[in-house]
Order: structure tokens, then sequence, then C-alpha cells
């Protein structure tokens, strides 16, 4: 009678929750159905390409930067992994939609959910967009897990076609039914306080939610400047995008050099960057500084070295004390020449 109980009990909640199985499925096969189906967002030279999305997450990821750092400064590798994941993606989304295999896949929701959460739930222009996409997925993968699925799903349907099935334990792990929990409420508990306990920690670690001075590092562009250094005819520079939104770039409309009572000593302009030579520019990852119609564009991510002629300035090098750049929304960044 207790099986019984049991079953009828874990019927109930994996129909009641339904609904979420299937938004959270649709979540992640939509990734799929989005950059395949609706548009092609896995060729690298495309715009739109996945992988410098991916290659946006860099600046302020927590714990898994070394990761996107190689993948981004190997293309080979980011081209395979975007694939892999974009498969791995569609069959999780597609069997949670379906209930097959509902707590193995749950397992995958959780692992790709965290993914987002660690890389880019810093981003968000408006609201904090990918931090509540990433701890609501895993609170979610969690939540079925422990459900499983019920009615309206191949889970049950396997179950009900095949009643062994309810007493084999690889499918009760693995699939749906009675989760051969010993301790439900201990479980249940210390995995709530963790991912609560996430949940907060991430949430002020990305912006200050919880205490202090709220902050949002995807409203303004920040543009690191280092590395800058002289020879007899030219000056270069490393320039490294950690801010601002990820769906276009900063846009620089100007670079001076500048001696140290602030007087410029040389200058480009919007129309001088809209024409910057591509052989100045040193991309290291996937998201490139370029030249854009009307500025030299900076996408979020990005980190290139800049070099510059100074033959047309007819002062010492040693005069040359800072660098300023320019952004179009008035901003400015500048760093010491050493």
């Amino acid at each position: 009678m207790k099986h019984i109980s049991d079953s009828r009990s874990y019927d109930l909640a994996g129909l009641y929750t339904l609904s979420l199985r299937l938004v959270i499925g649709w979540t992640y096969f939509s990734a799929f159905w989005r950059r395949l189906v609706l548009e092609n967002k896995l060729i690298p030279d495309e715009a739109g390409y996945i992988g410098e999305k991916f290659n946006h997450f860099l600046p302020n990821a927590l714990g898994i930067k070394p990761i996107i750092e190689y993948l981004v400064t190997h293309p080979d590798a980011l081209e395979t992994s975007m694939i892999t994941f974009t498969i791995i993606e569609a069959v999780v989304g597609l069997f949670i939609i379906l209930g097959l295999f509902t707590r193995l896949m749950s397992i995958g929701i959780f692992g790709l959910a965290m993914g987002i959460l660690l890389g880019s739930g810093w981003i968000g222009t408006t609201c904090l967009d990918e931090w509540q996409i990433g701890v609501l997925g895993i609170a979610g993968g969690f939540v079925l897990f422990l459900t499983g699925s019920a009615p309206f799903s191949l889970d049950h349907y396997f179950i009900k076609k095949n009643t062994s099935f309810t007493h084999k334990k690889w499918f009760l792990w693995l699939g749906s039914g009675v989760l051969p929990l010993l301790k439900p409420k201990t479980i249940v508990l210390a995995g709530s306080v963790f991912i609560f306990g996430l949940t907060l920690y991430t949430n002020q670690y990305f912006h200050g939610g919880v205490w202090g001075t709220l902050h949002n590092k995807s409203v303004k562009p920040k543009i690191e400047i280092s590395n800058v250094s002289l020879n007899a005819s030219d000056i270069t520079f490393e320039i490294y995008r950690t801010q601002g939104v990820d769906v276009y770039g900063s846009f620089l409309i100007g670079i001076q050099f500048l001696d140290k009572n602030g007087t410029v000593l040389k200058a480009l302009d919007l129309k001088d960057l809209s024409k910057f030579p591509k052989e100045n520019i040193k991309n290291h990852y996937v998201a490139k500084v370029k030249p854009g119609k009307h500025a030299l564009i900076i996408p979020l991510g990005s980190k290139a070295d800049l070099t510059f002629s100074l033959n047309e300035i007819s002062v010492k090098q040693e005069e040359i004390h800072t660098v300023k750049l320019i952004d179009i929304s008035g901003i400015e960044w500048t760093a010491g020449v050493k």
C-alpha cells in the first residue's frame, strides 16, 4: 500500500510540474531551433556567430574564465564546442518536453543553467536577464529531478507498458517514478539551501543585489588600456573591453596622445578610425576590434593590440605622456605611457 501511495504522490507531483517541464524544455531546445532552423549561427565567419556571443561572457565570468579564454583563443575548439553545446541543448530540451529520461535530462538542465549563470550571469542591460535565467534553470532542474514526469510523458508511457520499470532502480534514477531516497527531507532541504545560497552569492557577486551598491556592468562600456610601448616610429597598446551592452560594440570616435600638460600631440578622429588599417590591429579573440563606417568598433569581450605611427609627431618620444580613448557616448579612458 505504501508503494501505491508513494507512486500516486509522484504521479501528482509530475503532473503539477508539467508546465514547468514544458517551458524549461523549450527554453533549451529553442537554442538549437534559433541557431540552426531559423538561422544558422554556427558559421564562424558569418554575422551572429554564437562563438562571438560566447566571447562576450569572458570579462566578468565567475570561475570558468580560463575555459572561456582557451576556447575564444582556439577557434577550431570553439566551433566544436558551440556545435556540441547546441546538440546537447537540443537533446536535453526535447527529452524534457517529451518527458523521456526526465531525471537524467534534469541533471543536464542543471549543468547548462550553471554554465549560463557562471558565464553570463553579469549580463543584462535593463534587468538581471542572464542571472535570472541561470538561477531559475538550476532551481527548475532540481525540482524536475525530484518529481520526474508523470501523465503526459514518455516515462509514464513506458512505466504503464512495462510495470517492472517501477521497480528498476536505474529507471527510477534516470527516468521517473518513486525516487528511492532514504532521507528525502534532508536531501531536499540541503539542495534547496545550496541553490538559494548560490542565488544570493551570485546576485551579490555580479550585481551587488544583496547589500551595498547595486551595479550593472552591462549599461556603460568600459575599456582597459595596458601594455603601452614606444619605439622609434610607433606606439602600441592593448585594449580590452570588459563592460557594456553585449549586442553592439563600443564606438571609438577619437584617440589622442598627450604630453604631461595635457596638450594633444597627435589625434585621430572618427574619419581616421573608420579607415584604420586592419594590419595595425592584432586581435586576440573571436570577437574582433575592427573599423566600422563611422568609428572603430570594439565588441564586448574583445582584446586587441593597436599600433599607431608617430612619424609625423615632431617631439621626442619621452614627451608622450598619456593615451586617451574617446567613446561616442562621451566616456573617456586614459593610460599613462611608461
